[in-house]
């Protein structure tokens, strides 16, 4: 068998660099500015963040979710409630979030507390789903084992019938969504011999400190 040498794999990043001027006033307005660029730069999910959560054996647990809506209120994300993710973050909201952008040599971290949305805004969001994926929300009870993929297909086909062509599906009492309210916002920029820049705005009574970091 060959394997990889993964200890000799290694990029230079030499794209941009970022500085105190560079930011925005507050982390909200330069997360826009990011993801915009982002966006124009990868186009494939640019969107998708890493949400870590903490058990309650103090075990994280990573995964990827996609950020549907920001504002000063957070960073919002839809999901099962009733799915890992959900059981840990109604025992301990704080969570974080990280946009891993390697094609803009960029990160984005993300430290702050999980809120449940209202369940209007959650009806709202829902309603605007692809039907197939509506559907997958009432079949699947995520993070819930199963016995194998057979199972899954039964399940959609229940939901197919239960909810047909041009009957509304509504949303599942175990969906919903939360907003990720920023205690500190990292924004981190690739730079050449790993002398990189990252710029955290932290939260304070007095609005928004920035701090470097090392790197």
């Amino acid at each position: 068998m060959s394997h990889l040498d993964l200890a000799a794999l290694r990029e230079e990043y030499a794209r941009a660099g970022l500085d105190e001027s560079d930011l925005a006033p507050d982390p909200i307005t330069m997360f826009d500015r990011w993801m915009g660029e982002a966006h124009d730069a990868i186009r494939h999910d640019a969107n998708a963040m890493v949400l870590s959560t903490v058990g309650p054996d103090l075990a994280p647990a990573s995964r990827t979710v996609l950020l549907k809506g920001v504002s000063e209120a957070g960073f919002v994300f839809f999901t099962n409630t009733a799915s890992q993710k959900g059981r840990e973050l109604a025992a301990d909201p704080r969570c974080t979030l990280l946009f891993p952008w390697h094609p803009l040599e960029r990160q984005v971290r993300i430290d702050g507390v999980a809120s449940p949305l209202p369940r209007a805004e959650v009806e709202a969001y829902f309603s605007s789903r692809p039907r197939a994926s509506q559907l997958g929300a009432w079949a699947s009870h995520q993070s819930a084992v199963v016995s194998g993929r057979a199972e899954l297909e039964a399940a959609f086909a229940d939901a197919e019938a239960r909810f047909p062509e041009g009957v509304p599906v509504p949303v599942p009492d175990e969906w919903g969504g939360y907003a990720v309210r920023p205690e500190s916002v990292e924004f981190w920029q690739g730079r050449p011999g790993r002398m990189h820049d990252r710029l955290r705005y932290r939260r304070t009574t007095d609005g928004w400190a920035v701090e470097r970091l090392a790197p």
